[in-house]
């Protein structure tokens, strides 16, 4: 039997060979090996101590460790969530950095369009950064424009609404404004492309969940890309026994800590904690309403968080306990490849 910290990354290759030669290989939690470092007089690292307390945890936790199946399927849905992950972060900050831009050229940008960052919108920020390029052009001729850009959704009101907003702004030329309108068109550029990735990323996404008749974005709250970052972390749902087992690789299941007859529950600070974010996330997504309809996302787990906060419970408890009851959910859809149907069941008995 093998322990090994990294299955993902660069220990996967040895995980993949120890995995063909018919070895047991188990996954190691980096937070289990550092607790017996911890527990010696003086703290040391190094890797013949980092051998034996991985040795330590395979000996003590054999039976609650997941197995390692570095299988490349997974190993390729988890690769592309990493990048699309990053490229949204990348997306995101030069998002900020345009809004930052067009609020100095046009302060009311905001009653422009509805998505800033929408295909209209990056037409009209590229063709009229500033409100200089846009001092020489009529009504009828940005109406025109809008009118191509938005497939006829905008025309002659948007274009006039636009013009008299920037009559409002007063003057907002600032130095070097040629320079500042180049920046403001890369970023443009920039967002297209980066849309463009993740956008060809999901397509690939798209092919290899289909691959392995994932059912999780049947449960409202869970689109593709969660349901792939979902995949990426647990992996084969069959390396756990039971949802149990699943809620201690997250993090999920409490810790007990008591003696003399005495027990407290406590939070765990330990399990995969990109898994433990994507339950918390999940758990917060379902307890959304809708603004208009004030319907919400989920009522059966809505009224669940409600009742553990008539509980007595806190806030912070309740969506732990929410977020345990998730990962029942997503054992069972993983498990069977079952669709996700909203339960009818009486509030009183939701707990």
């Amino acid at each position: 039997m093998y322990g090994l910290e990294d299955v993902g990354g660069f220990g996967r290759a040895l995980a993949v060979y120890l995995t063909e030669q018919n070895c047991l290989v188990k996954e190691v939690n980096t937070r289990l090996s550092h607790k017996w470092r911890r527990s010696r007089n003086t703290v040391e690292k190094h890797d013949s101590l980092d051998a034996e307390y991985i040795a330590r945890v395979v000996k003590d936790e054999m039976d609650r460790l997941p197995d390692a199946k570095p299988l490349d399927h997974y190993w390729a849905i988890g690769q592309l969530v990493k990048q699309r992950a990053g490229l949204q972060s990348h997306y995101s900050a030069n998002l900020r950095r345009l809004h930052q831009q067009i609020s100095y050229h046009y302060p009311s940008y905001k009653q422009f369009f509805s998505q800033v960052d929408g295909k209209t919108a990056l037409a009209f920020w590229e063709h009229y950064p500033s409100p200089q390029c846009l001092a020489e052009v009529s009504e009828v001729e940005l109406a025109d424009f809008l009118k191509e850009v938005s497939n006829n959704y905008l025309s002659l009101p948007k274009a006039r609404q636009i013009k008299q907003l920037t009559v409002e702004d007063g003057n907002t030329i600032c130095g070097y404004q040629n320079s500042r309108d180049v920046l403001v068109r890369s970023l443009v550029q920039t967002l297209r492309t980066t849309s463009q990735e993740m956008d060809m990323l999901e397509a690939e996404l798209t092919v290899l969940m289909k691959d392995l008749v994932c059912t999780l974005d049947t449960m409202p709250g869970i689109d593709l890309v969660a349901a792939a970052s979902f995949i990426a972390e647990i992996g084969p749902i069959e390396r756990f026994a039971s949802a149990e087992k699943l809620a201690r690789f997250a993090g999920i299941a409490p810790v007990v800590n008591g003696s003399g007859g005495k027990h407290n529950n406590y939070k765990s600070e330990q399990g995969n904690r990109i898994l433990h974010d994507l339950f918390k996330q999940l758990a917060v997504r379902q307890l959304v309403t809708a603004k208009n309809t004030k319907r919400p996302r989920n009522a059966y787990l809505l009224a669940y968080y409600e009742q553990k906060r008539a509980a007595g419970k806190s806030k912070r408890q309740a969506i732990v306990c929410l977020m345990r009851k998730l990962v029942n959910v997503v054992y069972f859809l993983l498990k069977n490849k079952a669709i996700y149907s909203m339960p009818d069941v009486p509030v009183e008995k939701a707990g």
